[in-house]
């Protein structure tokens, strides 16, 4: 079971640090608790209850079986980002965010199908016959469909959600996932419009240890509903070969007891 994200975890890690004032957003006033130094202070009771909601939306998502999509191409929060989507399994984009990733997804499918050709031809001792500039050429186009795709090549088909560091600056991933019906889970900050998201959590989306916790609190989430899937499909499968081909219970073999 993950452990419970509490008020004072949130205040230790710095996510109730905002925006400077004059940067905000007014959709986010329900979530600003006052203003210091020139500073909005997002309000933590705030961001714990919609933590939460998220964390309740995000179980059910995963527990269906499809995949969350990653989202966070700004510097400080790519390596947290995939290493937490590698963990779970889960895709991820931390280079760019290429537009129509979602709405175009076909293109972006032949692009992986071109990836996984390059990998089977550079298997092949045919490739080491190739003249030295041929497979350069052929290295560096791996190479840059890696950087762009590599965090997405197990995506075979449309996400059935996205969690989002700094919905501002992933913008066309959200509009593209709002074009889909694609719900949409991110750290908002004072600087955000809020009411562009599913599953707003108010939080700093720029300091390191805000953006660590916030993602493993919804990793461990993603992590909970996965091994509950697993039990779910392990127990169905046990029930299933405990039962004849009449959907009846299978009659236990009687074990004789040793005379003594």
């Amino acid at each position: 079971m993950s452990k419970k994200v509490e008020y004072q975890d949130l205040l230790d890690a710095g996510v109730h640090f905002g925006h400077l004032t004059r940067k905000w957003n007014p959709q986010m006033a329900p979530y600003i608790f006052m203003e210091k130094n020139d500073i909005h202070i997002i309000d933590l009771n705030k961001t714990k209850a919609c933590l939460e909601d998220a964390q309740a939306a995000m179980k059910n998502i995963v527990k269906s079986g499809r995949k969350v999509l990653f989202v966070a191409t700004k510097k400080q929060a790519r390596e947290i980002v995939s290493d937490e989507a590698r963990r779970l399994k889960m895709p991820f984009v931390t280079e760019r965010w290429l537009g129509g990733m979602l709405t175009n997804f076909m293109t972006v499918k032949k692009s992986l199908k071109k990836m996984s050709s390059i990998d089977k031809l550079m298997k092949d001792e045919s490739f080491n016959s190739l003249a030295k500039k041929e497979r350069l050429m052929i290295s560096r186009e791996r190479e840059k469909l890696e950087k762009l795709l590599g965090g997405i090549t197990e995506l075979t088909r449309l996400p059935a959600a996205l969690f989002i560091i700094d919905a501002k600056k992933e913008h066309i991933a959200v509009a593209e996932a709002r074009r889909l019906n694609i719900p949409v889970f991110a750290i908002v900050d004072t600087n955000t419009n809020p009411n562009n998201i599913d599953f707003p959590i108010p939080g700093n989306d720029d300091a390191y240890k805000s953006i660590s916790i916030l993602t493993k609190a919804i990793g461990s989430t993603i992590e909970d509903a996965l091994e509950e899937r697993k039990r779910t499909k392990d127990e169905d499968k046990e029930e299933a070969e405990s039962e004849d081909e009449n959907g009846k219970p299978k009659k236990k073999a009687k074990v004789a007891e040793e005379e003594e």
